[in-house]
């Protein structure tokens, strides 16, 4: 075991392992601060509600504070994803994560200051922008620091850390006074601010600089080896081919990917996959989590307080996002999608049938819904959350990447919007049984999909992956051929 230890040790930091991850967990830490943020309200709501709680005068926060607080967050992503996107190719990866750092401080200050719902509605609308940044610039650095055999792992640190967030945030809830989670949620991207100026910025962004002896540095430090190693030059040389190819080509444009089929059936797949994983129903369940909790109190012996609901919820959470990192690379990209796409459908109709037969006068075992919301909490975060960020990073070169991520988080984000405004009035309509017996088919469309038409994006460069898709389309094109039909299917 002694000898073992070290041989381990010495693999990873050969590879510049141990670099790129510290590197990826600097890159993740506003991710991480935005998941605290959106956690936040889960244990200090019931504190603002109060007579006699932090807000001025004592006064109550209203729901319809509380309702806005919720969805306007996600309201300024659905604008400047495109503009984030724009400022992490203008002015580069790290400068971007910084201002997302610092859009985050200015969240926390405002709360600091004042508890007044203006306040309250405004700080919720910076963070927004944050959001933005979390959600364009970290899946791109990621992608672009990683070696290709842990590029999956350091990519699902992504929602990894995004789930650690929410999980901090619970226990300190819990433990701590109300003003020091306050401190303490506004500490974290302050010192990161600090800290991350010792950052390198991507290589594949210092090539596009024409930086060469700068991405040369910052690749040999990531890599944990010398500026002057011959397989370190070989793939310099390689950044800067694929630089010199992508300037003697048009200016990236909508226009090109939608012309070009290839890069426009991987658009589709990226903006596919990424709807699935948005309109899945996972915000409904954790806003639910609760209740369900409460319904299974009443047939089985569960007696937990509000914040211990939430951070029993915040440790599946954060379980399944290890067991995507862990798994990531070796069950590829395809296959966890699909299956844990499928686990949190089963869940999703589970839940649907346990309310609806429930509500009907006949009577289920309480531990049902509690063992189906677990499931689909940790089968979310295994790899339905954090899988098609990695695909969309990986589908996509350099010039076409930043576009397709920007727009992507913007429709993304319009959807998380819809959906925590609509909740209340689905509910009302439908019933929280069909609520879930819907999101339950948008999950298994979403595996049908993932299995139809996604690619295997594991250890493959984007040209393998086209290779792959323009082999599919002749494919269909040749189908179509002789059955006596001119026409490409896309």
């Amino acid at each position: 075991m002694l000898v073992v230890i070290p041989r381990w040790f010495v693999r990873i930091q050969d590879g510049g392992i141990i670099n790129q991850l510290l590197m990826a967990v600097m890159v993740t830490i506003p991710v991480l601060n935005f998941g605290m943020l959106m956690g936040w309200q889960s244990p200090m709501t019931p504190l603002l509600k109060t007579p006699n709680g932090p807000a001025p005068g004592h006064e109550p926060t209203s729901d319809e504070t509380i309702s806005w607080m919720a969805s306007v967050t996600f309201f300024p992503p659905i604008f400047c994803g495109c503009l984030v996107g724009d400022l992490a190719d203008r002015w580069g990866r790290k400068i971007t994560t910084m201002l997302t750092s610092l859009m985050l401080v200015i969240s926390w200050v405002i709360t600091l200051f004042s508890l007044a719902p203006w306040a309250l509605i405004t700080s919720r609308a910076v963070a927004g922008l944050a959001c933005a940044g979390c959600y364009v610039v970290t899946p791109l650095y990621l992608k672009e620091i990683a070696s290709d055999n842990v590029r999956g792992a350091l990519g699902s640190l992504f929602i990894l850390s995004q789930n650690l967030g929410y999980l901090v945030v619970y226990v300190a809830g819990d433990v701590l006074s109300f003003p020091a989670v306050m401190w303490l949620c506004t500490a974290v991207p302050v010192l990161h601010l600090v800290a991350f100026l010792a950052m390198p910025e991507t290589p594949v962004f210092l090539i596009k600089q024409g930086k060469i002896q700068e991405a040369r540095s910052a690749l040999a430090w990531l890599r944990n080896t010398t500026t002057d190693d011959k397989d370190l030059e070989e793939a310099i040389q390689q950044l800067d081919r694929e630089e010199q190819h992508a300037r003697s080509m048009k200016k990236a444009t909508w226009m090109s990917i939608v012309r070009d089929k290839t890069t426009f059936k991987a658009f589709r797949i990226s903006l596919n996959v990424m709807l699935s994983q948005e309109t899945c129903g996972y915000l409904v369940v954790l806003m639910y989590a609760g209740s369900i909790f409460e319904r299974a109190a009443e047939t089985i012996s569960l007696k937990l307080s509000p914040n211990k609901q939430t951070i029993v919820v915040g440790v599946i959470q954060l379980l399944g996002s290890i067991v995507a990192s862990c798994i990531v690379e070796k069950t590829g990209r395809k296959w966890l999608l699909a299956s844990t796409s499928f686990a949190t459908g089963l869940s999703m109709l589970a839940l649907g049938a346990w309310f609806y037969v429930t509500s009907s006068g006949f009577w289920l075992p309480g531990w049902l819904p509690v063992l189906a919301m677990c499931l689909c909490i940790f089968a979310d975060a295994a790899g339905y959350q954090p899988v098609p960020y990695v695909i969309t990073s990986e589908l996509f070169s350099f010039q076409h990447r930043g576009m397709v991520t920007s727009f992507v988080s913007s429709v993304d984000a319009l959807s998380d919007f819809l959906q925590t405004k609509a909740y209340d009035p689905l509910l009302k309509i439908l019933g929280i049984h069909w609520v879930f017996i819907m999101f339950s088919g948008v999950c298994f469309l979403g595996t049908l999909y993932t299995v139809l038409w996604v690619p295997e994006t594991k250890d493959r460069t984007v040209e393998e992956i086209y290779a792959l898709l323009e082999d599919s389309r002749k494919k269909e094109k040749r189908k179509d051929v002789e059955s006596g039909k001119e026409v490409c299917r896309l």
